[in-house]
């Protein structure tokens, strides 16, 4: 479960900009991760509960916002949503396309603090 060492490094950079920021706890940790990004959210909040314990973060909520894999379509000249990440053909067109925008993503977006 690599999770575990994914959770243990938000932790620390999490808890570094907070100090830096001259907080004293962190409420809430936003974070993006895409549907391609190896990261399974349940396993990462179970493991970020464990490992923010003793620090600033303990008690902090994990909010993950889960982005699905989104293509740009040179057939189309849009982009587009794919229902199956698996399958790289666009939804509209049905055309392969291997031109990800969106997906592979694992992004600490902000925190709430006091």
């Amino acid at each position: 479960m690599h999770e575990l060492s994914v959770a243990m490094s938000l932790v620390q950079i999490a808890e570094a900009a907070a100090r830096k920021a001259g907080a004293s706890q962190v409420t809430v940790v936003y974070l993006r991760v895409g549907a391609l990004s190896a990261v399974v959210p349940d396993a990462l909040r179970f493991s970020f509960d464990i490992v923010a314990d003793g620090t600033i973060l303990a008690g902090a909520r994990l909010e993950i916002e889960e982005l699905p894999v989104r293509v740009f379509c040179e057939y189309c000249v849009a982009e587009a949503d794919l229902p199956n990440p698996q399958i790289f053909c666009c939804p509209t067109c049905q055309r392969p396309t291997g031109r990800m925008v969106q997906g592979r993503e694992l992004d600490l977006v902000s925190l709430e603090v006091s």
